[in-house]
């Protein structure tokens, strides 16, 4: 008896065999198992590690980094009272990061980015049918700048911003130039 069997893509095959449906698919797990080792070959030097104890979570908790620079109280999005939430830490960290990136691309094209310069950025915690998800709104402001040249910075900043990298494929995100 054959089997139908989807290997890859749309190609669909029959193997009389469960030998070499068997071989064919542990070809193609070796070939995945190599791309993701081979990312992680790459050299990498740690720039910085940040640290932060957590504690009692978002609803009415408190997160302290390692050197006492960063100290809050956590509490529910929406909700009244005292604290900062999760959405919030990521939409200003990333802004921020979002932000020297520019400055960077700016640098490398010599081009002065003005001080001016701002990234808005919005985080929505958003409930879903398996749980929750996030996706982000980045409002990108260059004043002074011709808008194709701003938003080459901005295309720039996105490929090299490790908050974008982080959230790409996993964050719906639209990066709007205002």
């Amino acid at each position: 008896m054959q089997q139908a069997v989807v290997i890859s893509g749309n190609e669909l095959r029959t193997a009389d065999n469960k030998q070499n449906i068997t071989k064919e698919i542990n070809q193609m797990n070796a070939t995945n198992i190599y791309k993701e080792i081979s990312r992680a070959d790459q050299h990498t030097t740690v720039q910085y590690t940040a640290k932060a104890h957590t504690t009692g979570g978002r609803d009415g908790g408190a997160s302290r980094s390692s050197d006492g620079r960063l100290d809050i109280k956590l509490s529910v999005p929406g909700t009244p009272g005292a604290g900062t939430n999760p959405e919030q830490l990521l939409a200003a960290g990333w802004s921020a990061c979002f932000l020297t990136n520019i400055k960077i691309a700016g640098g490398k094209m010599k081009l002065r980015v003005s001080p001016e310069a701002a990234v808005d950025a919005e985080v929505d915690l958003c409930s879903t049918d398996d749980g929750f998800a996030l996706q982000a709104r980045l409002n990108v402001s260059l004043p002074g700048l011709d808008r194709e040249v701003a938003q080459s910075l901005v295309d720039t900043a996105h490929q090299a911003c490790p908050y974008s990298k982080a959230t790409r494929g996993n964050v719906d995100v639209q990066i709007n130039l205002i």
